[in-house]
């Protein structure tokens, strides 16, 4: 497919051979249901990788041919090799858009691109969300609306030790009274980085299609790089003469 934004949806792939609630919902794993949304767009081509694969699925050509990588991961952040998030973070600061869903606020490559603890509190007894759009105008949520909400699910609130976003697109509320900042972007070098707080794992988010939309969009703004250059270091002489 020519031109098409190549994606790839890594996924630590644990809670899918452990938990049965999650086995239920995602039996061939989160990854494989984002990839074929993903997959049926006639603009992306997607891939997937996961946790127990050789460098975790995302060898130097794996990341050299993806645009734009999705990330989730919960239970096992300790066991990503420091060397393959060193990897995923210079890409990212070479252009490469990197997406991370619900638990992946604590991964290695987040806690290293926002440079905080990414601490928050949370909650897990299947409360009410809303998730309203506090920037209607970004190209994340075209087609949106004014809130998603999502009958079931985790809470995750405040205080959300991050740094402050370059773009605030999303602010949760739960039916326990927390809110949370659930949409947050980043610009880190030529990359561009989004933080989606929903993808409970026991819960069926990722079928859920406003989700399916936002993922959408994020692929399709994350691709564009942010900056048409690649910062450099030279010693260069005065443009006026001294």
């Amino acid at each position: 497919m020519a031109d098409a934004i190549r994606v790839t949806v890594w996924n630590e792939g644990r809670h899918e051979k452990q938990l049965d609630a999650c086995k239920e919902i995602y039996p061939q794993g989160m990854h494989a249901v984002i990839a074929d949304f993903l997959n049926a767009e006639p603009d992306i081509e997607a891939r997937t990788a996961t946790l127990d694969e050789p460098e975790h699925g995302l060898t130097d050509q794996v990341l050299a041919e993806t645009d734009v990588l999705t990330w989730w991961g919960h239970m096992a952040h300790g066991e990503v090799q420091d060397e393959i998030v060193d990897k995923v973070h210079q890409r990212v600061l070479d252009g490469m858009g990197l997406l991370c869903f619900h638990s992946a606020h604590f991964s290695k490559i987040f806690r290293k691109v926002t440079g905080t603890s990414c601490s928050l509190k949370w909650r897990e007894i299947g409360e009410k969300e809303r998730l309203w759009v506090v920037q209607p105008g970004h190209p994340i949520v075209r087609g949106i609306g004014e809130y998603i909400e999502l009958p079931h699910t985790e809470m995750y609130g405040e205080f959300f030790d991050v740094p402050e976003p370059d773009d605030l697109i999303f602010i949760s509320w739960f039916a326990g009274g927390e809110v949370f900042r659930s949409g947050v972007c980043y610009y880190r070098g030529c990359g561009k980085v989004f933080y989606f707080r929903p993808g409970h794992e026991t819960f069926p988010i990722f079928k859920n299609p406003q989700i399916q939309k936002v993922i959408l969009n994020t692929v399709r703004w994350a691709a564009q790089p942010g900056a048409d250059f690649k910062p450099k270091v030279a010693n260069v002489e005065p443009l006026e003469q001294l």
